[in-house]
């Protein structure tokens, strides 16, 4: 049974920062792309950040280019985020996802297979 477990979140102040962890278990971890994503109240969920899956290769969304880090402990099975200059416009559910085949961690939610339950970010002004 794949499991994916979020910690990490929290509120903090404007300029703040935060680092979100996601422990998985239940399946091959090295041999899947890991993501980040988030959802604002009342919006889609959004893309945040993706790493390969020797974790050569990140991608991140343009929001957050610059200010997030995304990496991962292939020994521990961990994605992490880094989040630095948080912004009010940051507030979401952080969610990781995980998906297999892809060499690029795609944008798009539906093509991850597994996801976790998510972690609050609050963050304010």
């Amino acid at each position: 049974q794949v499991q994916l477990v979020e910690s990490g979140g929290g509120l903090v102040q404007a300029g703040g920062s935060l680092r979100l962890s996601c422990a998985a278990s239940g399946l091959t971890f090295s041999y899947y792309v890991m993501g980040w994503f988030r959802q604002a109240p009342g919006k889609e969920r959004e893309f945040v950040a993706g790493i390969g899956e020797n974790g050569r290769f990140t991608t991140s969304a343009g929001s957050v280019k610059g200010r997030f880090t995304i990496s991962r402990d292939n020994g521990k099975n961990t994605v992490s985020l880094q989040m630095n200059s948080l912004k009010p416009d940051d507030t979401a559910v952080y969610y990781c996802a995980a998906a297999q085949g892809y060499t690029i961690p795609p944008s798009r939610d539906n093509n991850y297979d597994y996801w976790g339950q998510g972690t609050q970010v609050t963050v304010s002004s």
